[in-house]
């Protein structure tokens, strides 16, 4: 038997005035994105903003239905709409804010599994990395180069043939 270990590093800014201009630029974009979050169910709301080649950033906010199976994340919003938008365009970075009318969210909230899938698809199709950055209401931003350090031995298309 045979072991390996899958590692990945991450940045970690204490806040949100330590990101780059640009970064900045698009976290402020995902939490005004935030405030259009339909999340009467959850109280739990999300923005993500989409950051293109062309310089276009696409915003998304989750968008929840009783029928829970059938909202959809943030993440998945901004993603989908960016690639109806610039179907031959690339995703450079993805921005994520997610805050609470409950509590105050203090720590970066990641993509859920679908989300992770979803933009990894993205990412297998443009073949160029998708950086994400992500963080709660307030606190520390984390930074991953590639949406495949956080969906490692992703399934993809090459299973499909």
């Amino acid at each position: 038997m045979q072991k390996q270990k899958i590692t990945f590093e991450l940045s970690i800014f204490e806040s949100i005035e330590e990101l780059a201009e640009e970064d900045k630029k698009l976290m402020l974009t995902a939490i005004n994105a935030r405030k259009n979050a339909y999340a009467p169910y959850s109280q739990f709301q999300v923005g993500a903003a989409v950051l293109m080649g062309n310089g276009a950033i696409v915003i998304g906010s989750n968008q929840e239905n009783a029928s829970y199976p059938s909202g959809l994340c943030a993440e998945r919003v901004a993603v989908f709409q960016a690639g109806a938008l610039y179907p031959k365009g690339t995703i450079k970075t993805i921005a994520i804010s997610a805050s609470s009318k409950n509590y105050t969210v203090d720590r970066a909230a990641a993509p859920c599994g679908n989300c992770r899938q979803s933009i990894s698809e993205y990412e297998v199709k443009q073949a160029h990395p998708i950086r994400i950055l992500m963080m709660g209401e307030v606190g520390s931003v984390l930074e991953c180069d590639s949406v495949a350090d956080l969906l490692p031995l992703a399934f993809g298309a090459s299973f499909l043939k």
